[in-house]
């Protein structure tokens, strides 16, 4: 029996990222997803052709200053998530994850995701940067081009 869409876009976070064995990389379960949507309703999108989830973004507002603590390497992403404060302002977005299913590649859906994703935290808070931790040149080339249709400035870990 084939995997269902939601199955495969699991199978593939396990493939691209370590989080589930990497106590430095956010695990996202559903007691972190509820915590994400504390932050923003906005970290968590998706976008589903109808047989289920095909693409999942995750866009994480904090401040700048653990914005500057994570790209130079001085916090986990881990830490990241667990430092991000509630109730305050803003003012840089972690483009934390992007999984998108291999048929629906080079369609658009990621990045139309995650402009929408950092357009309505923006509408809450003053964004001022966004940041980034590459694992693929995919990811990698989806940041820059949300930052240069944002025209937010870009940093990587």
């Amino acid at each position: 029996m084939a995997l269902s869409n939601y199955e495969r876009l699991i199978q593939l976070s396990d493939e691209v990222f370590s989080s589930r064995t990497d106590p430095n990389q956010l695990n996202v379960n559903e007691k972190v997803m509820e915590h994400l949507q504390l932050i923003h309703p906005d970290t968590i999108s998706e976008y589903d052709d109808g047989n289920g989830p095909v693409c999942w973004i995750l866009c994480i507002p904090t401040t700048l200053d653990l914005m500057s603590k994570f790209t130079e390497q001085k916090i986990s992403e881990r830490e990241l998530y667990e430092l991000t404060p509630l109730n305050t302002k803003y003012e840089a977005i972690y483009m934390c994850s992007a999984l998108l299913l291999e048929e629906f590649r080079g369609k658009g859906i990621a990045q139309k995701l995650a402009l929408q994703a950092i357009e309505n935290i923006k509408i809450d808070h003053p964004i001022k940067a966004l940041f980034f931790w590459a694992f693929s040149k995919e990811g990698e080339k989806l940041a820059e081009k949300v930052s240069d249709l944002t025209g937010l400035p870009l940093y990587k870990r």
